[in-house]
């Protein structure tokens, strides 16, 4: 559904009445904005609304007259000239007698991971483990 205008002619002579319409348009999924015009009594709202449904709801609280919908159309973006990236600077080479840290990369939590290895409790997952001694199979 298209973003919508819809200009409704609302009879609104308390204060309390005003903030109810207020309140109630605005919990209608899809609306974007709200005005009131106090000294005309119009109400305009703008969004991807169900028109009707929200006349239906402010009949409910005072007099409402639908005066005109129309599609809003969205301002047209203009091109944005690209600006180029900063080159990135090379990393430094090591040292020698250096230690490097080479970067981890887990795709996935359960992933194993290489300082389990001389850690007693090892991640469990579904593998297999064959030797070729014992012709024996651990699942």
């Amino acid at each position: 559904m298209p973003p919508m205008k819809a200009v409704l002619q609302l009879s609104i002579h308390e204060e309390r009445i005003r903030k109810k319409a207020f309140v109630t348009v605005s919990r209608c999924p899809g609306v974007t904005s709200i005005t009131i015009d106090d000294k005309t009594g119009k109400m305009t709202v703008v969004g991807e609304v169900d028109v009707p449904v929200i006349v239906m709801k402010l009949r409910k609280i005072c007099n409402t007259e639908l005066v005109s919908v129309e599609v809003v159309k969205p301002p047209e973006k203009k091109p944005e000239p690209e600006k180029p990236a900063p080159p990135k600077p090379a990393p430094a080479p090591a040292k020698p007698g250096e230690i490097v840290a080479w970067p981890v990369q887990m795709n996935n939590p359960y992933q194993y991971h290489p300082a389990y290895a001389n850690s007693y409790y090892q991640p469990y997952g579904n593998s297999r483990f064959v030797t070729d001694e014992s012709n024996c199979v651990i699942m």
